[in-house]
This record gives structure tokens, sequence and C-alpha cells, in this order.
């Protein structure tokens, strides 16, 4: 007899956000005449950058002549976006990464999901919270989270970031052998400073422990200060693994395509002691388990890097971080404690006193067709708030602002 592994048993019914569109449509078959907003899924709106879109048309045209049609690809990725990654993300930052180093994939969510399983099962594990929810779902699937009782898991260490902290975590007061991080944050939207972030590494260093740090809105930080990778702080090349995106930089959310760095350095133990590096234990992993990001989203990647998909991308940016300061001044200006926004594509909303993230999730969709994030959703430190996105149209961010203006 087959026997189910159980511990998929233990998630709750259904992620968060399956959850929310359920909710969604059900008030969309009651109310056929109101348009409903959503400032609540972190999908963009905005179209490709025509930089992207030539190099998609010129790579599909290679697919179909036989001179120059690509069937598998290197697992780790094509050197020419490798070393394209190293040149304009790193070294224009002063950080060294060699390219066996990098490994394309499709997209963060996947590696950031994927990359618990090289590391034993009964290893411990931290969590900002509130937290972006694959980290721990992905954790509870093969057994290293515990038991979800009352909201939480009994085996994750959970790292509270709320107002009362300025949403700083406070690092452990024990030993943790795995730390998700994840800056500019989803869902609160705030950043660490170069100091916070070094008190991490060194916290790693002295512990023995690995932080997985998700740099996915990376290219959304305005202040000149604020590290854009964990591996501008000195030691983190022994310690961390960070994983980077298109998604959300580019709008790749349907073209698919992001890389994860694994330095040379890092290490886990086995039991007897000996010192594995983990480079050569994911490139195993991926070489069984995955066969490489497609050579059009490849391509389409690397046009990001020109000097056109450069300045084209960041006109794009732009536009978003315009919808979260209009969302943030017109929620300020109605009495709202908003958090966020300003190096992020994400604000985090303080709801009205006593009135919890569903209740409120239900009073603006009913209220006013509005769809928001139930901050809960994202851990026990997200109740009392909500997560709105700068993800949408600039006519839906301007309309949805009136309509809890009024």
């Amino acid at each position: 007899m087959a026997l189910i592994n159980e511990h998929f048993l233990k998630l709750p019914g259904s992620y968060l956000f399956a959850d929310i569109a359920k909710k969604v449509n059900a008030y969309k078959v009651s109310h056929p005449q109101q348009r409903v907003i959503s400032l609540g899924i972190g999908d963009v709106t905005q179209p490709l950058c025509p930089a992207v879109i030539k190099a998609m048309h010129k790579a599909t045209d290679e697919m179909a002549r036989k001179a120059s049609f690509r069937g598998y690809g290197p697992e780790r990725g094509y050197d020419f976006l490798r070393e394209a990654i190293i040149k304009h993300d790193y070294l224009s930052r002063g950080v060294h990464i060699d390219p066996s180093e990098v490994f394309i994939n499709d997209g963060a969510k996947s590696d950031t999901g994927n990359f618990q399983e090289i590391l034993r099962w009964d290893n411990s594990i931290g969590v900002t919270d509130p937290v972006y929810p694959v980290y721990i779902d992905s954790n509870a699937m093969i057994g290293r989270a515990g038991v979800y009782e009352a909201g939480r898991w009994s085996s994750v260490t959970y790292l509270p970031c709320t107002a009362e902290n300025n949403f700083i975590p406070s690092l452990p007061n024990h030993r943790v052998d795995m730390i998700y991080l994840c800056y500019p944050n989803n869902p609160t939207g705030t950043v660490l400073t170069k100091e916070e972030l070094t008190k991490w590494v060194n916290y790693a260093l002295e512990n023995d422990a690995i932080i997985l740090y998700d740099a996915a809105y990376q290219a959304y930080i305005r202040n000149d200060s604020i590290p854009h990778s964990i591996y501008e702080i000195r030691g983190a090349r022994k310690v961390a693994v960070e994983f980077r995106s298109y998604s959300k930089t580019a709008g790749f959310t349907g073209v698919r395509c992001g890389y994860t760095i694994v330095p040379k350095e890092v290490t886990a133990s086995t039991l007897n002691g000996e010192r594995i590096a983990l480079n050569g234990i994911w490139d195993r992993r991926q070489c069984t388990k995955f066969n490489g990001t497609s050579y059009i989203s490849q391509r389409a990647a690397e046009a990001i890097y020109t000097p056109e998909g450069q300045r084209q991308v960041k006109e794009t940016i732009d536009y978003y971080m315009t919808n979260a300061s209009i969302m943030r001044d017109t929620l300020t200006r109605l009495g709202y404690q908003v958090y966020g926004g300003e190096n992020a594509p994400y604000l985090w909303v303080k709801t009205p006193t006593g009135t919890d993230s569903w209740q409120f999730f239900e009073q603006l969709l009913y209220g006013v067709g509005v769809v928001c994030t139930p901050g809960v959703g994202f851990g026990p430190s997200g109740e009392g708030y909500i997560r709105f996105t700068a993800f949408g149209n600039r006519e839906d961010c301007l309309e949805a602002m009136t309509r809890m203006t009024k």
C-alpha cells in the first residue's frame, strides 16, 4: 500500500491567496454590478518593457531556425545571463560573485521553497513574523515545522516584527539552524539598515547557522544606504544564500525567471562533523530535478541589463512606487497608521482599533469593493494589519483611494 506524506495533511486547508480568491468570487456573484479593485495580490499589471519584448521576439526567431535552435540548456543557466547578473547586480555594488555560484531559475518562489530540502529535516528554523507563507509551508511539507495549532507552528521560532520594535526583528535568544530573511520585506514593506543586517550575519557566523535571504524586491530600494544584497555585509558569503526574481523587478510573473546565489564558502555539516559545500549539493539537486529555465526567458532577462532595458525597467518601477506614494499619502491623511511603501511596493496598514484582519478585509470588500490581504495570513504578528500592493493600474489605485475617502 502506498502511504501519503502526512506532513502535507498538517498544512492549513488552503493557501492564503486561494482563500482570498474564494471570498472575492463570492462577493462578485452577489454584487455583479460592483467593479472590484484588487490591491491585495502581488501580481504586476504593466506590460513587459520594449527591450524585453524585442529580445523575446529575436530569441523566438532563433528557435524557429535549425542553425540557431536550442533544446535543453545548462541547468545552472546560460553564461550570457549569469555574466550580466554578476556585472550589473553585484560588481556594480562592489560584490564579487563567481559564475559557478549563480543558478538561474523559473522564479524565486521555486527556489525559496525547494532549497530547504537539501538540509536535514530536523534543522531548527526561524522566520520573521509576519512572513511570506512559502517559507514555512515548504518546511512543514518535510516535517520541520512541527504541528499547526492556533495559527502557529510548534517547531518554528517566530521573530516578531511589529510597530513596537519598528519592524526590526530581534535576534533569537537561542540557536537556530536556518533563518529566513526577506528584505525589502514582504508583507510589511520595511527594510533593514546595513548595521541591522550585519547583526544577523554575525549571529549566523557565531551560531553556525544558514541565512536564506530573499531579495526579490531589492530593485525598489530608494534609500542609497540600504543594502541591496546580503553579500554587501562582511562574512555573509560564509553563511548566506540569496534569492532574486525578475517577477516584480521587470514584470516577469508570467515569463518566469530569477536566480539564486550559492557561494562556495557556504557549508553544512554531516552528523560526523564533515563540512559539505552547499553549492555542489544544490547543483546536484538542480541537475536531477530541474531542466533549466527556457532560452527565451533568459534572453528576455538579459535584455533588462542593456542601457535601454535598465531605463525602461526603472520607469515601470517608478510607476509602481508612485502608486505606493498615492496610497501612503491618502491612507495617512485618512488617519491610518501606514508602514512601508517607501523602499518597497507593499504598504502595511494598521486596522482600526479592535478590528481583526479578516474582518477589515470584508469591510473593505463589501463596503467599497476593494481587495486587500489580511495580515494574519502572514503569521501571528500580522493580526491587526492588512497589506496593500502598489502593482495595480494607476486608475484603479486612484479609484480605490477615492472610494475609501468617501
